[in-house]
């Protein structure tokens, strides 16, 4: 592994800054999100490397260069390139999990990871400072954990390569469900990885769901954590996106432990199940936690 180190977002010179993912805008172009996420006040944007954004299989450097002009247009600045879901593929067995890093299947995990580079070169060319990706993958019946981290450290190790090489954080988004849920799993895993390259995504309502409240391990995976997803989670601790205020997460703790760390990033709100209305959504979300910021003296 190349030893040179991966920009960590930034962290010294600004604020914490709130970005908005273009995922809960699967009705709209990638153009269209990003005059609309600017013009609900935002100062980023992480884009989906997926259908109908910015699928990098298929995307020619017309779409690029679009995105660029846009960007610029409106202001807006790239906080991470999605690279976790994959609807262009289609596969029957969930629309986003699959294929995964860990499916039986050699040639399914495949295009998993050949999708991961390319997310990569695109983030690279679009100067995105990281992409994001699944932690592992659905185990699959009889499959242990154990087997299942082999499998994904052979498959992502030319993708950390790919990374290191282009200066760009590959970070593995814990999530219910799959093979690395907690942040325990994560340090056992990512400590088989001898780069800067691998980093966390920290997902305050995923974290919520696996019953780790994210106030009290914000401060532990702080020197993990590169970027932030940032949504609510009813009380039943169900994995459902809530806009920020309807759930039960505390975002005034939240926000005050990440305060603490000296992080000054992107914090994305993800809100992808808001596709019908995502301007609400975002605008309602952008007003309350600007709210909590002040509170807790952003």
């Amino acid at each position: 592994m190349r030893s040179h180190s991966i920009p960590q977002l930034r962290r010294r010179d600004q604020l914490m800054r709130l970005a908005f993912s273009s995922n809960a805008y699967m009705h709209f172009s990638i153009e269209d999100t990003i005059r609309r996420i600017a013009e609900l006040g935002y100062q980023g944007i992480e884009i989906l490397a997926d259908v109908p954004h910015a699928w990098p299989a298929l995307l020619l450097p017309e779409r690029k260069q679009s995105i660029r002009e846009h960007l610029e247009r409106h202001g807006l600045q790239i906080a991470n390139v999605n690279a976790f879901m994959m609807n262009a593929v289609g596969d029957p067995r969930q629309p986003y999990w699959h294929p995964g890093w860990t499916d039986p299947d050699p040639h399914y995990r495949a295009i998993r990871r050949e999708h991961t580079k390319r997310a990569l070169q695109l983030a690279s060319q679009l100067g995105a400072p990281c992409i994001t990706t699944e932690p592992g993958g659905h185990l699959a019946d009889g499959q242990s954990w154990e087997d299942g981290a082999r499998i994904f450290y052979d498959e992502i190790m030319p993708c950390v390569e790919v990374a290191e090489k282009l200066g760009v954080a590959l970070l593995i988004e814990p999530e219910p469900q799959l093979m690395i849920e907690t942040f325990e799993q994560y340090l056992e895993f990512a400590g088989r990885i001898d780069s800067p390259a691998i980093g966390l995504n920290f997902d305050i309502g995923h974290a919520y769901c696996v019953n780790q409240d994210p106030q009290d391990w914000i401060e532990r995976m702080a020197p993990h954590t590169r970027h932030y997803h940032i949504e609510d989670i009813a009380p039943t601790r169900v994995h459902k996106h809530l806009i920020p205020g309807h759930g039960a997460v505390d975002f005034e703790a939240t926000l005050a432990a990440i305060r603490r760390t000296g992080y000054q990033g992107w914090i994305t709100v993800e809100l992808y199940p808001y596709m019908d209305a995502p301007d609400a959504a975002a605008a309602e979300a952008r007003t309350f936690l600007e709210g909590v910021l002040r509170k807790t003296g952003e």
